[in-house]
């Protein structure tokens, strides 16, 4: 019977194209929504914002930030998504949204994330929280000490799921915060941006996923990220758009129907694309310095961005940007990723943006027989004499 309920709510759910003109007063943007923040996702910064830190349940956009340990687990590989996750009694009781788990069923990392990413499934993200956690609570203390090491101050969370709960509460600013953390991690958008699909195939116990953001599939650019809605917490979406050299991510709480919620979010990200623009400035493969050091294999050290450098500007503004570097002290053996200083990209003398440094190309330190093969090459170049 849970099943055909569900199956039956998915077939009748209504699917409507939403379309929006181009907005070009910030007053008609997210009239109905309590907050709404709207931000360009590489750079942070704010293109709107309502209301951004008032502090409103966050229902399932919650899920964002377990979708945030989750990828962190994976990629520093704590987990694989190949694990086979065994579902508890306490995963499989969830109700609201669910992917219909039963005790002491095993699915994969991989479904299990497609369960959370597509169908913002409960029984899922509890399943994926105590297999890394332990249990959900100490998830949940996880959770809030990545909020903390976020600098996000209108946070709390006392569930992994965002079922309404007293206590639990975030802001608009922070769950799109939450949404540019995880977007870094590239492999979520593989998840959020499948609009349909199955678990269990080929099995008697076979689901059909559609993805609660509707945008997804009606909104070309739109590639995620996180809907919710629970009566306390009213309609909340968190969608990204990449276009144009340029992702944005626009998030609204407490809208009253799905439709004025889906609406606003597309009008948002229209406003985005026809007020601002995204300039190339620097590649991540320039060399901004170079530094010669005798006690490495490779004297010379090349200092390069860890990031591609765009320039976020209003469309009818011609800015002229300048930048500097500062390079730490420079060890003998670093890897590339690693910082070794920061680029400041100033406009008119404001700081616009900050970016990373780091080296070209590992570098290692000399042993004692490279050195003195250097040395001797050095006197025979005539770079050194006795």
């Amino acid at each position: 019977m849970k099943k055909i309920l569900f199956s039956l709510f998915i077939l009748i759910m209504p699917i409507i194209v939403y379309a929006s003109d181009a907005v070009s007063n910030e007053a008609e943007l997210a009239s109905g929504a309590k907050s709404a923040i709207l931000i360009e996702q590489s750079t942070g910064q704010i293109l709107f914002e309502k209301n951004s830190h008032e502090k409103i349940p966050p229902a399932s956009m919650t899920k964002m930030m377990s979708l945030l340990l989750i990828m962190e687990s994976i990629d520093n590989g704590k987990i694989k998504l190949t694990d086979k996750v065994t579902v508890s009694k306490n995963a499989s009781s969830m109700g609201g949204s669910q992917i219909l788990l039963e005790e002491g069923e095993e699915m994969s990392v991989d479904d299990l994330l497609k369960g959370v990413s597509i169908a913002s499934g409960n029984d899922a993200v509890v399943a994926l929280a105590e297999y890394i956690g332990g249990s959900e609570d100490n998830f949940v203390k996880m959770m809030n000490n990545k909020a903390s090491k976020l600098g996000l101050i209108d946070t709390k969370f006392m569930n992994c799921h965002g079922l309404d709960t007293e206590g639990h509460y975030s802001s608009a600013y922070d769950m799109a915060m939450i949404a540019r953390e995880l977007l870094n991690h590239k492999d979520i958008i593989k998840y959020t941006s499948i609009y349909e699909t199955y678990l269990r195939e080929n099995s008697d116990r076979k689901i059909w996923l559609v993805n609660t953001n509707k945008l997804v599939r009606f909104k070309s650019g739109v590639d995620g990220l996180k809907t919710g809605y629970t009566k306390e917490a009213g309609y909340c979406l968190t969608a990204t758009m990449n276009k144009e050299n340029m992702r944005v991510i626009a998030t609204v709480m407490g809208e009253d129907t799905i439709d004025n919620r889906n609406s606003e979010v597309s009008s948002m990200l229209d406003y985005a694309y026809s007020q601002y623009k995204m300039k190339k400035y620097i590649s991540k493969n320039k060399v901004l310095k170079t530094i010669n050091n005798d006690k490495t294999k490779s004297k010379k050290i090349e200092i390069t961005p860890m990031q591609d450098i765009n320039i976020l500007t209003k469309t009818t503004d011609d800015i002229k940007p300048s930048y500097s570097i500062k390079i730490n002290n420079i060890k003998t053996n670093i890897k590339k990723g690693d910082k070794v200083g920061y680029l400041t990209i100033k406009n008119n003398g404001k700081v616009i943006n900050k970016v990373k440094l780091t080296v070209k190309q590992d570098v290692k330190k000399a042993n004692i027989i490279e050195l003195y093969f250097k040395y001797l090459g050095d006197i025979a170049s005539g770079n050194m004499t006795l």
